[in-house]
């Protein structure tokens, strides 16, 4: 289908700043990154929790979640990989638009896709946070096994094995869930997202 053809409305919608007010806060994307095991999902699910018991709604972009449906069709490839990040930015700036908060649970290896992650979403609203615990660490935790099948060659492009991780640049917080317990861990995520939002 040529460009010509497509007719965007985004000038016909409901303002942001409208939605928002319905929201009761602004909407913003949070992007948990790190390495298999280093606690991107338990720290997702918390932050929901925590928003949800203050009247805030949230949605969980998380990247399990999304390879079984929506990224389906992609493997572990560095282009299968930068694809996914492409979509999964691009659902979340929908939805930040929408004046929702937003969090993605993505390893998100390499700064050339944060960087993507953060063009498409939009530098106010995208805020980078590492989730940093080594891969000795996530290693000892394998909570889902996979470090394990890496270990015997049943995985390709196993992240921090096979394929490179890039410790992130400039990430807006580091929460080090390699030296901290969950709760302190989800306290300062839980500050740090009612600074940007309220």
């Amino acid at each position: 289908m040529s460009e010509s053809n497509i007719y965007p409305i985004n000038d016909k919608l409901a303002t942001r700043k409208k939605k928002e007010v319905l929201m009761g806060c602004k909407g913003a994307a949070f992007w948990l990154l790190g390495l298999s095991g280093s606690g991107k999902s338990t720290l997702a699910i918390e932050l929901e929790k925590r928003l949800l018991s203050k009247d805030i709604f949230s949605i969980i972009l998380d990247g399990d979640n999304l390879r079984s449906g929506i990224n389906q069709d992609l493997g572990f490839s560095e282009e299968d990989r930068r694809e996914n990040i492409r979509r999964t930015s691009e659902i979340a700036k929908l939805l930040v638009k929408s004046g929702v908060v937003v969090i993605i649970s993505c390893i998100t290896p390499l700064e050339e896709f944060r960087n993507t992650a953060k063009q498409i979403i939009g530098e106010d609203d995208y805020h980078e946070i590492f989730i940093k615990a080594n891969y000795q660490t996530c290693k000892k935790r394998d909570v889902k096994g996979l470090y394990k099948k890496a270990s015997q060659y049943e995985l390709e492009s196993f992240t921090g094995q096979d394929s490179a991780f890039e410790v992130p640049t400039s990430p807006k917080l580091i929460l080090k869930t390699e030296t901290e317990n969950p709760t302190q861990s989800s306290d300062k995520l839980f500050s740090f997202v009612q600074g940007i939002i309220s």
